[in-house]
């Protein structure tokens, strides 16, 4: 399944170095080695960046989205780095590499420490954050494509100041509960220019790999700062006829970046 292996494409993420006890402030560093073996030191910007790092505890609680900084000269990515809680972490590496191949690799990370976060257990449409609500609606359907529309709103009224990151008004990570099987995918529309402003709803395609539960992270930027909010969805039954065909294709990791 997608993100849940250290190699494919002809790359593999190599070993990941980072600060084993929650608390302990460090850099997280890694290289990924190309199809001859030695570290990648070339990359296509995609969506703004070269490299998206997507870090994840198992049980799909302490969500970050960040991006670190590449040294080309040996071609190891690098950032400075404190895990907040104990656990053991997802690390995905989602990347287009000079010649155009797409990839999402992931390893796991054992951190030491005391447990400190709370993490999604049942259904959720609903989250706030700093002052916004955030509602999702639409189904997820397992295996089909499906629309996703998240809105949002602060003090009752729409937000229409959503501003444009990584090329679009809004990012949706989806992880399948369990395994954390990755789904990337992306806001319709095109790629906004710098002073658009939209809101309040964003809508998605999406196509989760199979029936379950699935944790969602909507990251969205108002005023220059980056919010995230999480939701929880089950799948609905598989659409038929008509229906299903109102799905639009979806994108996954291993067929291109679609989720920035």
């Amino acid at each position: 399944m997608n993100g849940l292996s250290l190699a494919a494409s002809g790359f593999r993420l190599g070993a990941l170095r980072a600060p084993t006890q929650a608390g302990t402030s460090g850099q997280l560093a890694f290289e990924i080695f190309g199809p001859a073996g030695a570290p990648v030191t070339e990359y296509e910007t995609a969506h703004g960046q070269q490299l998206h790092l997507i870090v994840v505890r198992s049980d799909g609680a302490e969500y970050r989205h960040v991006h670190p900084t590449l040294d080309a000269s040996t071609g190891t990515w690098s950032m400075p780095w404190v895990w907040d809680s104990a656990g053991t972490y997802r690390v995905y590496t989602d990347f287009t590499s000079a010649d155009g191949t797409t990839a999402t690799l992931s390893r796991t990370v054992d951190v030491a420490g005391a447990t400190t976060s709370s993490p999604p257990t049942e259904v959720r449409t609903r989250d706030s954050v700093d002052g916004f609500d955030v509602t999702v609606s639409g189904d997820l359907v397992g295996g089909q494509g499906s629309e996703l529309t998240l809105e949002v709103t602060r003090d009752g009224a729409p937000v229409t100041e959503l501003q444009p990151y990584l090329g679009a008004f809004g990012h949706l990570v989806a992880l399948r509960e369990g395994d954390l099987a990755y789904l990337h995918v992306h806001a319709h529309g095109e790629a906004p220019k710098p002073e658009e402003t939209a809101g309040p709803g964003i809508t998605f395609t999406a196509e989760a790999p199979t029936e379950g539960r699935y944790l969602l992270y909507l990251d969205f930027q108002v005023a220059g700062q980056v919010r995230t909010a999480t939701f929880v969805l089950d799948t609905a039954p598989p659409k038929q006829g008509k229906e299903a065909a109102t799905g639009t294709e979806s994108e996954t990791a291993d067929d291109g970046h679609d989720g920035h």
